[in-house]
């Protein structure tokens, strides 16, 4: 079986429908393309990476945060606190070292985000990491993405 074919039209529809979904109820584009972009890079997925930069610029998120995303606890001011505990829930959904999402990590989004958003931001989380795990299944490399 050809890795291209493993996501069909019906499922393909379903995860793009709870990305933009999820996108919409965080309510925050440029925090949202942070939150892929970081996932994606945890997950090493080169096709989203590549389509969620060209987003992010779209949505004037600066070249600063995003030259410094991967290191994002030592970027100093250059992320605020409402974004560095999107990314430091990101890192803990994506990862889920020892099996689940540390209590402190989660109520410290909860301080940033109304309960309606921070629902959509672990949909985020979760629909991204959906999409890189089937990019990376298939292999899709970058530069396939256009606007």
């Amino acid at each position: 079986m050809s890795r291209t074919n493993l996501l069909d039209r019906e499922v393909g529809r379903a995860m793009s429908t709870l990305s933009a979904a999820a996108k919409r109820g965080l309510g925050d584009p440029a925090l949202a393309e942070l939150v892929v972009i970081r996932a994606s890079q945890l997950n090493h997925c080169a096709f989203c990476l590549d389509m969620h930069l060209t987003i992010a610029r779209e949505h004037g998120v600066s070249e600063k945060q995003l030259d410094l995303l991967s290191a994002w606890e030592e970027a100093g001011d250059v992320y605020d606190e409402r974004e560095r505990a999107a990314l430091a829930l990101t890192e803990a959904v994506t990862v889920l070292t020892g099996g689940f999402v540390p209590d402190e990590v989660y109520e410290r989004a909860a301080r940033h985000f109304d309960a309606p958003r921070l629902a959509h931001l672990v949909a985020l989380i979760t629909a991204i990491n959906s999409w890189n795990r089937v990019m990376v299944a298939r292999r899709i490399p970058a530069g396939g993405y256009t606007p």
